[in-house]
């Protein structure tokens, strides 16, 4: 090279550098091979070299990635055998690259290549790290001044940093679709994927299972959150299992959705469903521990250009909802009488308060009558709901909706408020003296600080004597809280209320409190009397309930009368007060009024 030429390469090699820099600023994932392939030709034809190379390294497989070359080969029918080349099955040359740290200069000797060659290679670095190399091939003798090397490594240094770039944006790409415990798509990709799966035009049905892993609660208290992250992860990767493409996404927690990439019927969701619960349920090892635990799962199937995401997903929630209400470890499939149950739901979320402040709420009122007599005893009183187009709702319609939705509370003190004042009204005229007034209470009010303070100022504004107003509680309830139960029912009996515990017989761990709990009453559940006379097993419960009632001398009521076999049953093992709709229906207050001021309901058994 002559003088002049030598003073003429610092300069067009800074213009090089720059121009390189430039085309490369603007670079994205989409665009990288692209340019880098232009700037690799450009490179070609300014430093007079027949090839030119970008390769980046994977050092978690030790293997090197081709992007781009020039000039670009023809492509060939099978795959590319330089598109990954794994630095153990390379020649000891190449496998150099994989921690090259300086450009390297090899002759044709070095490549063994026929004929004469010189192949420059230069690293592609990020702080210690070798992440790739940059190369070029003259078929033939080439020497390579130290300042074109330099400029080499600038340019090196460029395409390096675009690879981080790249990199990072497919890494923040990667977060936002994915779930960082699982590595499977997230609730953002899932709802992308539906949105596309759901497009009119596209081919359906379009089935979605949605899983719910049950008690996950009991591994992450039992062997800590991370046995619990670690079960997880196993169950995430048997959802990937078997031959047939599906997407998979976890919502967060123990909530997974699975969406099969074929067109798929509600019964072959159903069998798919059936199958994966099997595959989840096998056992895993944590920690020395055989673990397994169920999985409810609900299935809905949507149609592309009618049902959206959201009304997909929706069903699916509903679905799986319905399989842990009937206990966990079922498959749901989304019906219709679902879809009557979530309209029936969100109406009630949604008008609930309006309802209770407005006027709409009515009170019925349910004889407990003595069977032998007819003569009424007491009167319970059950809140409804006259809704505009449902008609009347019965309070199994919308308590749990209440509950849910923190208005329990506030529904429960409206009904014993309008029930004291409407039987202190019926008393003002005469009628009801000698009767007592059943007021269902829910957990939430038994375990509210001053309740019991509320009772005792509703029955003292209503002018109600002691030991006239009775507060049903269920027996599941009692043992919920028990010290803060036994504290509340010490209070209402102080204030002269008395005490029942409802659906008596439906569980055991209340019989040994029974001796120090203040209850006036008990009342057999329903389901132990609807078919007293033609169940043994039915028969036998009432027996040892009765004896019970006996033995602590507390009132006994059966609910649910509605046979007449069952009333000569109850009367022949000495029980006495009942009611049911064979001695009468739940009635409003005006009929109610009407059946005390005469006293008894006709009763006739054979």
């Amino acid at each position: 090279m002559t003088p002049e030429t030598e003073t003429t390469v610092p300069r067009n090699l800074e213009v090089l550098v720059t121009s390189v820099a430039t085309d490369l600023m603007a670079v994205t994932a989409a665009t990288s091979a692209q340019v880098s392939e232009r700037v690799l030709g450009d490179l070609v034809t300014y430093f007079d070299v027949d090839v030119s190379f970008l390769r980046h390294h994977d050092h978690r497989i030790h293997a090197s990635e081709l992007v781009a070359e020039w000039p670009p080969r023809p492509d060939s029918a099978g795959p590319d055998p330089l598109k990954i080349v794994y630095f153990a099955d390379s020649d000891s040359v190449f496998a150099e690259t994989e921690r090259l740290c300086e450009p390297t200069i090899l002759r044709s000797e070095a490549v063994a290549r026929p004929g004469s060659a010189t192949v420059a290679e230069v690293p592609l670095r990020s702080g210690d790290v070798t992440t790739g190399v940059l190369g070029f091939v003259k078929f033939g003798e080439r020497e390579w001044l130290g300042k074109e090397l330099n400029a080499l490594k600038a340019i090196a240094s460029l395409f390096a940093q675009v690879q981080a770039r790249i990199a990072a944006e497919e890494r923040l790409r990667y977060l936002a679709d994915h779930d960082d415990l699982t590595g499977l798509y997230n609730r953002r990709a899932l709802l992308g994927h539906l949105d596309s799966r759901l497009a009119a035009g596209r081919p359906g049905p379009v089935a979605v299972l949605f899983f719910d892993l049950d008690r996950l609660k009991a591994i992450n208290d039992y062997l800590g959150h991370v046995a619990g992250d670690w079960f997880i992860r196993i169950l995430a990767e048997r959802l990937q299992e078997g031959d047939e493409e599906r997407f998979v996404a976890r919502l967060g927690g123990d909530e997974f959705v699975v969406v099969p990439s074929i067109p798929m019927t509600t019964d072959a969701a159903e069998t798919l469903a059936h199958r994966l619960q099997s595959v989840l349920r096998e056992r895993v090892s944590i920690d020395g521990e055989m673990l397994t635990r169920t999985i409810s799962i609900g299935v809905a199937v949507g149609t592309p250009g009618h049902d959206t995401t959201s009304d997909l997903l929706s069903r699916a929630d509903q679905a799986v909802l319905s399989a842990k209400n009937a206990g966990g470890n079922s498959i749901s499939v989304f019906s219709d009488r679902m879809s009557q149950e979530i309209a029936l739901r969100n109406d009630i979320e949604l008008h609930l308060q309006n309802v209770i402040d407005g006027g709409a709420l009515v009170l019925h009122y349910l004889p407990e009558v003595d069977i032998r007599t007819g003569d009424i005893l007491a009167t319970e009183a059950l809140v409804r709901w006259q809704h505009p187009t449902r008609g009347l709702l019965s309070p199994d319609r919308f308590i749990g909706v209440a509950e849910s939705i923190n208005l329990a509370g506030e529904l429960g003190r409206w009904v014993l408020r309008n029930a004291c004042a409407e039987f202190a009204r019926w008393r003002s005229t005469g009628v009801g003296a000698q009767i007592v007034l059943r007021v269902n209470v829910s957990p939430v009010q038994l375990v509210t600080e001053g309740f019991v303070d509320s009772v005792a100022e509703a029955m003292a504004e209503f002018g109600l004597e002691r030991g006239s107003v009775c507060l049903e509680i269920t027996e599941s309830v009692v043992v919920q809280d028990i010290d803060t139960t036994r504290v509340t029912l010490a209070g209402l009996k102080e204030a002269g209320v008395q005490v029942a515990i409802d659906d008596f017989g439906t569980g055991y761990s209340v019989l040994s409190l029974l001796k120090t709990l203040p209850v006036d009453t008990l009342k057999i559940d329903k389901s132990f009397v609807q078919d007293l006379g033609t169940n043994a097993g039915d028969l036998a419960i009432v027996r040892a309930i009765i004896a019970l009632a006996e033995a602590f001398r507390l009132e006994l009521v059966a609910e649910g009368v509605e046979t007449d076999i069952a009333v000569r049953t109850l009367l022949h093992h000495g029980c006495h007060r009942a009611q049911g709709f064979l001695l009468s229906r739940p009635v409003p207050g005006p009929e109610m009024e009407r059946l005390l001021a005469e006293g008894r309901v006709p009763v006739h058994f054979p």
